[in-house]
């Protein structure tokens, strides 16, 4: 969602429809990127259901989840190219923490 809005004008400038029209197009980002970084919160959890993890692993992505949730919010209610791109550089970093976290964390 950040790129695509990044760069909605090159891509518009190329053909490609990437957000929906004006009309909407508010509401799609603010609710896209809210809901899919509230799903992920629990899904992150998930792993440390099964028991092959200790305790720093959700304690660690209850915050990485959390921080990842604040930046989508940041810019789903402040849409600008600054906020997207602060949400790019969580969604790079929130991944490959959350794996180490794991990898670190096994039982």
């Amino acid at each position: 969602m950040a790129i695509a809005w990044m760069y909605r004008d090159d891509y518009s400038r190329a053909g490609y429809r990437v957000l929906p029209a004006q009309e909407s197009r508010n509401r799609f980002v603010t609710w896209q990127s809210i809901v899919c970084s509230l799903a992920l919160v629990p899904v992150a959890l998930l792993a440390s259901t099964s028991g092959g993890s200790g305790m720093v692993y959700p304690a660690g992505a209850a915050v990485l989840s959390l921080a990842f949730l604040y930046f989508s919010g940041r810019f789903a209610f402040n849409r600008s190219n600054i906020t997207a791109r602060q949400l790019l550089a969580a969604s790079i970093f929130y991944l490959p923490l959350l794996f180490a976290l794991l990898v670190l964390d096994k039982k």
